[in-house]
């Protein structure tokens, strides 16, 4: 007898606000699948992005690697696909 073990991921859209340069770092919920998310990091040369993946990576329990950015690379909106 064998036993299979396995899990279904799921794949969520979200959209997401950008607000770079604040004091402190948080995440708000807008709507069903909208945030508006401050980060610390000025927005240049990536940082930005990589922090938004970091905080998201962590405000959803996956790791950074299962967020990927869809849309608006540079740009303050952005559309996140996160594989949970």
């Amino acid at each position: 007898r064998f036993k299979y073990s396995f899990q279904l991921s799921a794949l969520m859209i979200i959209s997401v606000k950008v607000k770079p340069g604040n004091k402190e770092e948080k995440i708000e919920k807008t709507d069903g699948n909208s945030y508006q998310i401050s980060i610390k990091e000025r927005a240049e040369k990536g940082k930005v992005n990589i922090s938004l993946i970091k905080l998201l990576a962590g405000y959803f329990d996956v790791s950074s690697s299962a967020i990927k950015i869809k849309s608006g690379l540079a740009s303050k909106s952005k559309i996140l696909e996160i594989l949970r």
